[in-house]
């Protein structure tokens, strides 16, 4: 077996921490994992062997390399039974447990009690403060940071590098090298209210809610003009994808965290649906509704606590397009003049993260350069 290249523990063997454990062993980490759910563990080593097979296949091995590839890496993925069992020799801790502050702080000081003082702490959060979880870490707040990975992690490029109040410059650097190293695009963010592509893309969705809401037009034919725009999915299939429920709370995090601003308003149309249990896909029905046997209709109830859509309406598609990349490309302005991130991590972020044909500052210099200015 080869020397590995780095020894990483994950927190959480769910689908994100599967999927970062996959890329670490590709790149010939050793990985830890560490879950204290009953056959979680298992479940995300069968996630992970079913994802190495699929990456071997691509890289075009024969079946016995291919064979051997994979249980080489597998090798590398160990189960540990304590946080402290999983920090203890780690080069880097990446936690991906649930979305609970208090939960993330309390791993935390576990992690920061067992960890060398040389180990970096980062948490996957997409959402929650990077200086509040590092709060917990009494000895060294230093030494944590964020790496937001995007879903699915062995195929997303896209990293967000959020440093904390408190972390360390050269923690900062160690961590953009290393997820680098991995094959990965970084980006980095200061620690505010989603980051960069939870922030700056949120009007994809809440500007296409608002056109709705106006009765500016069909819920069906914004996201046929969004993906004829080379976009991969419209707002609405976005969103049924994800979930309502799920892209409300984020919707409604950045709301509040950035002070309730009136143009990231969480829209009362997707209140209602999450309200009526239409969720998207996971439940049958959101903006669409689903069966097995017919291709996704439009569900009225989207429509029905919004203006109505005038009579002889006639689609514009270059105007829902342009839009919606308007407001995109208005928070992208308001991000880079925040602070939050510079217009080519902005502009990465947007492409690779968000899956857009081009960045917001990209697109501006071409239909607003006011935007850009």
């Amino acid at each position: 077996m080869t020397a590995v290249a780095g020894r990483l523990a994950v927190v959480g063997a769910g689908t994100m921490g599967a999927g970062i454990a996959q890329v670490a062993l590709e790149a010939g980490w050793a990985v830890t994992v560490h879950d204290p759910a009953p056959g979680a563990f298992d479940r995300g080593r069968a996630r992970i062997a079913d994802g190495l097979r699929r990456r071997a296949a691509k890289h075009g091995l024969t079946r016995d390399a291919a064979r051997e590839w994979v249980e080489e890496r597998l090798g590398h993925l160990v189960e540990v039974r304590t946080l402290g069992e999983a920090a203890a020799e780690a080069d880097l801790v990446i936690e991906a447990a649930i979305e609970d502050l208090a939960a993330k702080r309390a791993i935390f000081a576990d992690l920061d009690s067992a960890a060398g003082h040389r180990t970096i702490l980062a948490t996957n959060t997409s959402a929650l403060s990077i200086a509040a979880i590092a709060e917990a870490a009494v000895r060294h707040p230093e030494r944590v940071l964020g790496l937001h990975f995007f879903n699915p992690a062995p195929v997303m490029l896209l990293v967000e590098v959020v440093p904390g109040r408190r972390t360390d410059e050269a923690v900062t650097r160690r961590a953009t090298e290393i997820v680098r190293g991995w094959g990965k695009v970084p980006v980095r963010s200061t620690d505010t209210a989603g980051f960069i592509v939870n922030r700056v893309n949120r009007p994809f969705t809440i500007e296409a809610l608002r056109m709705v809401e106006a009765g500016d037009a069909h819920v069906a034919e914004i996201d046929e003009a969004l993906r004829d725009a080379g976009f991969p999915m419209g707002p609405f299939e976005l969103m049924d994808l994800v979930g309502l429920d799920v892209n409300l709370a984020a919707a409604t995090a950045v709301w509040e965290g950035l002070g309730r601003p009136d143009r990231l308003r969480p829209s009362p149309i997707q209140a209602r649906l999450v309200a009526d249990g239409s969720l998207g896909r996971k439940t049958g029905s959101g903006f669409y509704r689903y069966t097995i046997t017919h291709d996704p209709v439009p569900n009225p109830l989207a429509h029905a606590v919004a203006r109505p859509v005038p009579l002889g309406h006639v689609s514009d598609p270059a105007g829902i397009v342009g839009r919606i990349r308007a407001a995109i490309a208005a928070e992208a302005a308001l991000a880079r003049d925040a602070g939050v991130a510079s217009e080519a991590d902005i502009d990465t972020a947007l492409w690779l993260g968000a899956g857009h044909p081009q960045g917001p500052f990209a697109w501006a210099r071409g239909h607003d350069p006011t935007i850009h200015a």
